[in-house]
């Protein structure tokens, strides 16, 4: 049983979970449909018992029992429809977070590229179509059998027809299934492409508009737009036709059935009740399949949906349960790492080793594209190394449970984003804010005094993406997050970017507090200025380590001697002077 539970997916689970909603469903569906027959059998009754013998009793009595049975019937297509909104909805509440965690986890792995929530759209709209009148007809198209043996009860030529015309409708389903399909997929996929695209370009709106490049983008969706719209247009007319098809069968065969009854009742082989029944059936048993082919597109389109759900449940495994490990010190050491940007084959960072020990501030500094960013991200946990190992007191970094040493971790990204809420809940990392660490790690950053200035203090709702702040001050805003609850580790990414003087020096006094606390801090840094307050620096070039070791004794290699000469003489001083590593 285990072994069973452990071969099924995510969504197979849930379904194996809603297994006795979903009999329950199908039960309610046989006895609807059982119950379809009473307006056939009530036809019936009242052409061969009750006109024949002009009975008003007769005629109370059935129209009383068929009253009791519509009514029964109403109920129990009430409690199947609730049943089926209930599953639609515990689907979504089963998934939604294990979804919300896999579209995270692309666009941690894509550095954003392929960050999207189409994912939730897609299982939302699932939840619609179970929950909606789509799914009934797959219920009821299986009890097709009960009216057609009904039909050959009355005579076997009435259910030669029925059994005739449901599989030429069978057919056109499957025709329209053919033709369509490759069609609504193709378009299905542009579509999803473009919008990504239009997402993107609407983060990107001041770019666009400022260097007047909005006439080619519009240029380019409208271009993808066409192809949508015709491969859409296309099957549409295609999956049309055959509806027509369809309908046009469902009615034809309904009146023609009525003509071979009113015929065989005239060779006194079946009443004219039977005949009427016969249409009734026939109408009642096609209905399903009819259905089925006019909703096509949208049954095309959950197929599609329920598909992409599935397949990322299966390629993006839940994450197992790890031990709790002890709060970490900050010991680093990295061994033998390859890293290779994930959804790419080659690697960045080509097999490097340093430590960095409990309470020392280290410097990466190298050209652009040596990797720096990559690294980071690794030592932070956040992209896996393909070979080699870094370990955070001793421990593969990737061992840790995240929510636990996500606490003990301060990071502050490249590009600083924030989040929409208040200064505070910025900073507290949308925990419950603990106001005194709060204020806290502000001045350890030096903008307990700006956010002062602001309208609401700490309380200022500071918009998605911190729009109302100024580029330097998100990112002090960034390092006071950073630095909220006193982390081991602190890894930050180009901290001084965007800062003035003023803010190189309170960063040049945090990194000093920080070390003073004996927490480990890792800079990333093109300029300089804050060299001075590191321990060790680590020099990156093309994916290796150049240099590594003491600060000053790094620095000495790169600096060399100019000649200057003075007045008419050819006398030579030696100046030391420094050059940048990052050129």
């Amino acid at each position: 049983m285990n072994l069973k539970q452990k071969t099924r997916s995510d969504l197979e689970e849930v379904w194996y979970l809603c297994r006795f909603s979903l009999a329950t469903v199908a039960g309610f569906s046989l006895f609807i449909n059982l119950l379809m027959l009473v307006p056939a059998l009530y036809m019936l009754q009242l052409y061969d018992r009750v006109i024949p013998s002009s009975s008003e009793p007769t005629l109370l009595m059935l129209t009383l029992i068929v009253v009791f049975l519509f009514i029964t019937m109403g109920i129990l297509e009430s409690l199947r429809s609730q049943i089926l909104v209930k599953i639609g909805t515990r689907l979504e509440v089963l998934l939604n977070e294990r979804l919300y965690e896999i579209i995270f986890k692309q666009a941690l792995y894509t550095g954003g590229q392929k960050a999207s929530s189409q994912l939730l759209d897609d299982l939302t709209a699932l939840r619609q179509f179970i929950s909606g009148q789509g799914l009934f007809a797959f219920f009821d198209a299986p009890w097709l059998p009960i009216y057609l043996a009904v039909m050959f009860m009355f005579h076997s030529w009435l259910g030669w027809v029925g059994v005739g015309t449901a599989v030429v409708l069978i057919i056109v389903a499957t025709v329209n299934e053919k033709t369509t399909r490759s069609k609504l997929d193709e378009a299905n996929t542009l579509a999803l492409s473009s919008r990504a695209k239009v997402n993107k370009n609407l983060l990107n709106a001041e770019v666009i508009e400022s260097m007047g490049m909005l006439g080619r983008m519009k240029k380019s969706w409208l271009e993808d737009n066409r192809v949508v719209l015709a491969l859409q247009a296309a099957a549409n007319s295609q999956a049309g036709l055959l509806t027509s098809l369809s309908k046009t069968i469902r009615m034809a065969s309904q009146s023609l059935i009525l003509g071979l009854g009113a015929y065989l009742a005239i060779q006194g082989e079946i009443s004219p009740g039977s005949m009427i029944a016969g249409s009734i059936l026939l109408g009642r048993a096609l209905a399903p399949i009819d259905q089925m082919i006019g909703s096509w597109k949208a049954v095309v389109n959950t197929r599609n949906q329920y598909q992409r759900v599935d397949e990322l449940l299966k390629v993006i495994p839940r994450d197992a349960e790890k031990m709790p490990l002890p709060v970490p010190k900050g010991n680093l050491r990295v061994e033998s790492a390859v890293i290779m940007p994930p959804g790419t084959k080659i690697p960045v960072i080509k097999g490097i080793s340093f430590s960095v020990d409990q309470g020392t501030a280290l410097g990466i500094i190298g050209p652009s594209g040596a990797g720096k960013s990559t690294l980071a991200r690794a030592l932070l946990g956040i992209w896996p190394v393909s070979n080699g190992k870094i370990r955070l007191d001793g421990a593969d970094v990737f061992s840790w449970d995240r929510q636990d040493l996500g606490a003990h971790i301060g990071y502050l990204p490249q590009g600083v984003e924030l989040f929409e809420g208040s200064v505070g809940e910025n900073i507290a990392r949308f925990d419950e804010i603990d106001g005194d660490a709060v204020v806290s790690a502000a001045k350890v950053a030096d903008v307990h005094e700006m956010i002062l200035r602001l309208p609401q203090g700490y309380d200022t709702n500071i918009g998605a993406g911190g729009g109302t702040l100024s580029a330097g001050q998100r990112q002090r805003v960034g390092l006071a997050r950073a630095l909220y609850g006193e982390p081991t580790l602190i890894i930050l990414d180009e901290p001084n970017s965007n800062l003035d003087d003023l803010g190189e020096q309170a960063l040049a006094k945090a990194i000093n507090r920080l070390k003073n606390n004996n927490a480990t801090v890792v800079v990333i840094t093109h300029r300089p200025n804050i060299l001075g307050e590191l321990d060790k620096l680590l020099v990156l070039k093309e994916g290796q380590i150049a240099e590594f070791g003491p600060c000053k004794e790094v620095l000495s290699k790169f600096q060399r001697p100019v000649a200057v000469a003075s007045d008419k003489n050819t006398q030579n001083r030696t100046v030391n002077q420094t050059t940048s590593v990052t050129d």
